[in-house]
This record gives structure tokens, C-alpha cells and sequence, in this order.
């Protein structure tokens, strides 16, 4: 009888190895002990295949203002075709009209209680900056550790320091202004609008 490592179990089943670790204490995933560490029958891979159990994915689109509902809208269809490309299948679509920065939005909200009653194994979102504009890592932290994983889209790597620095600042300016003045006022826009003249030439 072949035995396999979680990371291989992980690969072939195309979960993550922090789900496959989560299904083996749960009992839905028969392994043996060795040491420190698991090793799983070929014929419990084989009965999970057969079964075809798929990834609960959710996926994730965000935009700043209501101004940007179309574009939210784009955003939700790239990403349910790409799912569909992939394979996955959809159990949620998760949306939020508000900044990066606020930590209190509906959507984000809902996917942490779906996360943490171990409704979903993997999330799917364009840019890193949909989900968060600052603290990324520590959010991905987070949801391996609830066997949960982050697939983004497109690489933001290939953003220099500079760019990045200029779009946070950007963002720290439009959501102050939108909270002292009203996200739709004209002193809001004038102030941003000054901010992103300053700033061209970087």
C-alpha cells in the first residue's frame, strides 16, 4: 500500500496542504501517523477523487465608490470566467463598495464567518489590494491557517516601490478626505485631484 505525504495529497487533490491537514484531524481523510507527521493511503486519494469533492471557492471583487459599479461589475465576470476556467466551483461571490482601508465592510465580513465555519477552501480575487490594501501577509496567514487560500490573479510584484508608495498614499488621501467631507463632495474630489497632480511625475 502507497503512502503519501500531505503536500503530495494536497497537490494531487489540488487543495491546500492546510486542508488536507484539516480534513485529516476531522476524520474525512484516513492517515497514518509517522512521527511528526502524516502519510496517506493511495486508496483514500482515490475515494476523495471518485467522490469528486470540489474547492469551495468564494470570490471576491472590490471597488472604492459606487461611480465604479461597472467596473465592480467586469471585475465579478473576469473573475466567475477564470473560476470556470480553472474548474472551480463557485459557492459564493462576495462584493464591497468601499476603501481598501475600511476594515468594516459587509462582504469582507461575511467571507470571515464563511472561513472560519470552514465553509470555503480557497478565494479568489484580482489584485492583492481588492482584499487589503496594507497587511496582505498577515491576512494570508490567516486564512492558511484556517486551510484557506488567497489565489490572486495578476502579480502586483511587478509594481516597483515607488508605485506602490504612490498608490497608498493615493489611497490614505481619497478615504480621510471621503470621511471629512462626504465621498461624494466636490472638496473631497478637488483634494484628491491635487494629491494626484503632485504626484504625476512619480
Amino acid at each position: 500500500m502507497k503512502l503519501y505525504r500531505t503536500g503530495e495529497v494536497a497537490k494531487k487533490l489540488g487543495v491546500s496542504k492546510m486542508t488536507v491537514l484539516r480534513w485529516i484531524k476531522a476524520g474525512k481523510l484516513k492517515a497514518h501517523r509517522i512521527g511528526k507527521e502524516y502519510r496517506v493511503p493511495e486508496s483514500e486519494i482515490t475515494r476523495i477523487l471518485e467522490g469528486k469533492i470540489p474547492n469551495k471557492v468564494v470570490i471576491y471583487a472590490r471597488v472604492s465608490s459606487r461611480d465604479q459599479k461597472e467596473d465592480l461589475e467586469r471585475q465579478v465576470e473576469y473573475l466567475k470566467n477564470y473560476s470556470s476556467s480553472k474548474g472551480y466551483q463557485v459557492a459564493k461571490i462576495l462584493t464591497d463598495i468601499s476603501s481598501g482601508l475600511n476594515e468594516n465592510r459587509k462582504g469582507l465580513k461575511q467571507l470571515f464567518k464563511l472561513i472560519e465555519s470552514g465553509e470555503v477552501t480557497k478565494v479568489v480575487i484580482t489584485h492583492r489590494d481588492r482584499i487589503t490594501r496594507f497587511g496582505f501577509k498577515y491576512l494570508e496567514q490567516y486564512f492558511n491557517s484556517h486551510g484557506v487560500e488567497i489565489e490572486v490573479i495578476f502579480d502586483d510584484e511587478e509594481k516597483t516601490p515607488e508605485k506602490e508608495l504612490v498608490e497608498d498614499l493615493l489611497a490614505i488621501v481619497t478615504s480621510f478626505a471621503g470621511k471629512l467631507y462626504g465621498m461624494r463632495s466636490h472638496k473631497k474630489k478637488r483634494l484628491v485631484e491635487a494629491v494626484k497632480n503632485a504626484l504625476r511625475d512619480y
